[in-house]
């Protein structure tokens, strides 16, 4: 629906999550690689040369970069707590193309230390690259009081997150965003987060 323009900004509501998945192995509540499944899809099928993954789950998107990080053509931005499971994504690990930008951030910071800390590495990540396709894994347990996360995120900066890809997506690449749920298990937290993000993502009629 992105691609044909039927809906250039969605938001997938899907269960389980996808991005602990491996391509032999389900992990951490995650069957299918869900929002790395859709970047081959979209390059295979849709001819996009460029697609760009952002994860602000609390947890390393550790499935999502494994089966992405030998396409050189896939960029993935994964913000995470350190240490914390899965105990990957130190920011040293790079993939083999050096297309992987992780940024393990510490638990209990001011939110905008997060905010901040995240929106540099996408820049970094699209730094005289262009995506074709913007694809969030859109992980809620990054919100304060998740009983499997330390971050501390609340739900202006789930509006601002989202904008900011919003801004983005508009400039790169007409704004064509695709984001699927992944974590967040405070229940009424994760419901409440779900509306503000498709409400920052139906801006200007986009969703």
């Amino acid at each position: 629906m992105a691609m044909d323009g039927r809906a250039l900004r969605s938001f997938c509501a899907v269960r389980p999550p996808g991005h602990h998945a491996l391509r032999a192995r389900a992990m951490g509540f995650c069957l299918f690689g869900n929002i790395a499944i859709a970047a081959h899809y979209a390059r295979q099928q849709h001819n996009v040369d460029r697609v760009l993954i952002v994860d602000w789950d609390v947890h390393h998107g550790n499935g999502t970069q494994a089966l992405v990080e030998n396409s050189p053509d896939i960029h993935f931005v994964s913000m995470h707590q350190w240490p914390w499971y899965p105990g990957t994504g130190a920011a040293e690990d790079r993939g083999p193309h050096r297309t992987v930008w992780n940024v393990p951030m510490p638990a209990g910071l001011p939110p905008e230390r997060y905010v901040s800390a995240f929106l540099r590495a996408v820049d970094d990540a699209t730094h005289q690259w262009t995506p074709g396709l913007v694809l969030i894994s859109a992980g809620f347990d990054s919100l304060a009081g998740d009983p499997l996360g330390g971050f501390t995120l609340e739900m202006p900066h789930v509006d601002q997150l989202t904008s900011e890809m919003v801004t983005r997506a508009q400039r790169w690449c007409a704004g064509r965003l695709v984001s699927a749920l992944e974590g967040g298990y405070a229940p009424e937290r994760l419901g409440e987060a779900c509306v503000v993000m498709m409400e920052a993502l139906a801006v200007d009629g986009g969703l």
